[in-house]
């Protein structure tokens, strides 16, 4: 078994996993969401702290399954250095006091990874990752051998639905409220201009499509609940068209076989039938993350240990540490 630690933003999560059928043993995750919601978006510190206390909790009901662990794997990259440390600060402890090798594990290609949660892997596949950090079309060929063919210029998907929120006052996470008041919405009623249209590059951007959203509040001054749904529904229909135009320019070229997308923002249904339907009209197959996989959680860096295992991927204690930013 593998025990995995996931540290990245504000989810305190462990998970227990078997080699061999891949079968979740144990899997716990303690959110942060409310204790950050006060102050519209992730503090750092604050989360740092909570993982200090959350993390131990959640070990301390494994204890019974550390005489059958073979390795110890933690999300070292990226993240918020101050939570990144706490889980590899756990790792590299239990691995001392076990005798255990460590498999450091890159959160985003634990995305990828939560396609194959009790699974086979598939590969090679394209995928869509869109998160509150990452908006990004990768070439994924293997354990480790991905290519980023594609990634925002500023801000990403997840990150532009919580600044709408917390624009418009709704709280945080953003991706959910704005999901929600959008289905009340009238999406048609703020025509956004779609970012990028006429741009040949297949990339994204979303700076300027909440300018224009924050332009839009301003005008209404006193948003009515109606006014908030139609440009909650507004704005979604035109970051997801963004998506779509890219991806539908990406498949002309060469639309693969095998399709995923996977991150935070991917639990987003609209998005889901969207992309499906792109699919369907290029005769590709889709595949989706379990929703309660879609989101940060240890299950995913679980699984991508595995693979890590299998191919002895270990990295010894003295060169274990935590990277902030991946190059793009």
């Amino acid at each position: 078994m593998i025990l995995s630690i996931e540290s990245s933003c504000d989810d305190s999560s462990i998970a227990v996993t078997k080699i061999d059928t891949k079968e979740i043993v144990f899997h716990k995750k303690i959110s942060q969401e409310l204790d950050h919601s006060k102050y519209g978006g992730v503090v750092p510190e604050l989360a740092a702290r909570l993982h200090a206390k959350a993390l131990p909790d959640i070990l301390e009901q494994t204890k019974e399954l550390f005489p059958y662990l073979k390795a110890i794997a933690v999300t070292n990259a990226p993240g918020l250095s101050v939570t990144l440390v706490e889980g590899v600060t756990m790792a590299k402890a239990l691995s001392i006091s076990l005798d255990l090798p460590i498999i450091a594990v890159n959160h985003l290609h634990g995305h990828i990874y939560s396609l194959f949660i009790e699974k086979e892997t598939i590969f090679p596949m394209q995928v869509l990752l869109v998160s509150g950090g990452h908006t990004q079309i990768i070439d994924a060929k293997g354990y480790n051998d991905f290519e980023i063919v594609a990634s925002t210029m500023d801000d990403s998907f997840g990150e532009s639905f919580d600044k709408v929120a917390k624009m418009l006052g709704l709280g945080y996470p953003g991706g959910p409220i704005v999901e929600k008041y959008a289905k009340k919405g009238d999406e048609d009623r703020f025509n956004f201009t779609v970012p990028l249209q006429n741009s040949p590059l297949i990339a994204f951007s979303y700076s300027g499509l909440k300018n224009q959203v924050r332009l839009e509040i301003e005008k209404l001054k006193n948003p009515t609940e109606q006014d908030i749904a139609d440009i909650c529904a507004s704005f979604q229909k035109t970051a997801v068209a963004h998506l779509l135009q890219k991806l539908k320019k990406s498949f002309k070229k060469s639309a693969p076989k095998d399709f995923a997308i996977v991150g935070g923002a991917s639990a987003n249904q609209y998005l889901r039938e969207k992309i499906r339907k792109l699919c369907d009209e290029f005769g590709v197959k889709l595949h989706l993350s379990p929703l309660e996989y879609c989101s940060d959680n240890a299950v995913m860096i679980g699984r991508c240990a595995i693979d890590g295992y299998k191919q002895k991927d270990f990295v010894s204690f003295d060169k274990l540490d935590i990277i902030t930013r991946i190059k793009q």
